[in-house]
């Protein structure tokens, strides 16, 4: 028995199996029982009818002889058509005396006649059939009871028994027979359960094995399963999944040394700074201007970087509340153009605002850092003299923002990852940011339902499309 100890009972294997054992054993059991039952009842019910148009033949002839007082000629029609050992026949008066029978013999040592069953409802005059033990004997026996009548007066009572021994060992052989069936049904339903059941199970192994080194780290996996079913497109998902999860990881590891860059140069600018003041620069006012200027700025872009990173992570996260209200679209472009003017000045940089009249559904303040973070970009990335056109138009239920440089254009192989996190692109696009502020510009304007894309021509500049909901 250390087999049943080595059996997994809780596995889906195991499950399976069982039910499959269970259900084919159960369905199996009923289709023959049914069939029996039926094979049986058919017999009975044709043995009866049978039965009833023997006895009611003999009972006319007996009715006749009875009438005319022929009491001896009863027992010749008795011996006649009864047998010892299979067909009983049995004739008594209309007071339940015993006038013929088959088995005289036998039949003397019977005292009361009728303590038998039939014979006291058919000296009521009721037919009675069913199955009873023998009068003198153990075996099963189908009987029948008739009273004789003639005129509407009762001469007696036929009883008529059949032995059910031979039917019974005939059925006892059937049962037999059914039962190995049955049971080499369930030998080859079981080979192929346990078939079915590994080709259901070891896929599923597989997916959890695999889920076990995904939780483990081993991201970019491929589980390989070739079963045209449910269980080949979850196998495809989650190969989806693997490459996904692959992807991500690899962009928090890019992210993180990233991070860690950004974060490391404006403090190490300020470390520098503060070691030269203490070495006594700062006796020096135009050094020590010049120095404290410098920790300023290195100060104020390490809090621009982290408040970068603290609204990129509450976006990503969706915790991020937004104060949705109605907005004027063309006061929200206003505000921010205004926003940065003085830089468009200093840039020689001219806007062009062409806004219909729409209102939007947003967070005014949101809204407007993901507007300042694309006229940023467009601000660094535009020659002296160039313009930046911005229109508004609506477009079926959207409100359609468009915001255009005459910049250097994007090249095609960095358009996929232009809103990644700190990709800036090759040099002709890289500026003083680190790369978060179409990051966090995308990730606003869908958190308010709305898209943003990016098309570009090099040397012609870049178009950023807005799509937000009216």
């Amino acid at each position: 028995m250390s087999w049943l100890s080595k059996i997994k009972w809780n596995s889906i294997h195991t499950k399976l199996l069982a039910t499959y054992l269970l259900l084919t054993a159960l369905g199996t059991s009923l289709m023959a029982g049914y069939i029996l039952w039926s094979f049986y009842a058919y017999f009975m019910k044709v043995r009866q009818v049978e039965m009833r148009s023997w006895s009611t033949a003999i009972n006319e002839s007996i009715a006749e002889v009875l009438e005319d007082n022929k009491r001896k000629q009863v027992q010749l029609i008795v011996q006649r058509y009864g047998a010892a050992e299979t067909i009983t026949l049995r004739v008594f008066d209309n007071k339940g005396l015993l006038l013929a029978s088959s088995n005289p013999q036998q039949d003397q040592q019977i005292k009361d006649w009728l303590v038998v069953p039939g014979i006291h409802a058919a000296l009521e005059k009721q037919e009675v059939q069913g199955v009873a033990k023998g009068v003198l004997s153990n075996d099963d026996r189908l009987f029948i009871a008739q009273p004789i009548m003639r005129n509407g007066r009762l001469l007696g009572v036929l009883r008529m028994s059949i032995t059910l021994q031979q039917f019974q060992r005939q059925f006892a052989t059937v049962i037999w027979t059914v039962l190995g069936t049955l049971l080499f049904t369930l030998l080859v339903c079981a080979f192929i359960s346990e078939w079915l059941a590994r080709s259901l199970s070891r896929p599923i192994q597989m997916m959890k094995n695999f889920a076990i080194r995904l939780g483990s780290g081993h991201f970019g996996d491929k589980l390989q399963i070739r079963q045209s079913n449910e269980l080949d497109q979850l196998a495809i998902e989650l190969n989806r999944m693997s490459e996904r999860l692959a992807s991500l990881d690899q962009e928090r590891r890019a992210f993180l040394a990233n991070v860690s860059h950004e974060l490391r140069t404006p403090i190490s600018n300020v470390l520098v700074t503060v070691e030269a003041l203490r070495n006594g620069a700062i006796a020096e006012p135009a050094v020590s201007d010049r120095f404290l200027k410098t920790v300023e700025d290195e100060t104020k872009r390490l809090s621009r970087l982290i408040d970068d990173l603290l609204d990129l992570g509450r976006l990503e996260a969706g915790v991020t509340h937004l104060e949705k209200q109605r907005l004027q679209l063309s006061s929200l472009i206003n505000r921010a153009v205004r926003a940065v003017e003085t830089r468009m000045q200093n840039s020689q940089i001219f806007a062009q605002v062409n806004v219909a009249e729409l209102q939007i559904q947003g967070d005014s303040e949101r809204l407007l850092q993901s507007l300042l973070n694309l006229l940023d970009n467009g601000i660094k990335h535009s020659a002296p003299n160039s313009q930046i056109f911005i229109t508004g138009y609506k477009e079926g239920k959207q409100a359609v923002v468009k915001i255009r440089d005459q910049g250097k254009g994007i090249k095609d192989s960095d358009l996929p990852r232009i809103f990644e996190q700190f990709y800036t692109g090759d040099r002709s696009r890289q500026g003083r940011g680190v790369g978060l502020g179409l990051a966090i510009a995308k990730r606003i304007i869908e958190a308010h339902g709305g898209s943003i894309t990016v098309t570009s021509k090099v040397g012609e500049g870049s178009t950023f499309t807005i799509y937000l909901p009216l």
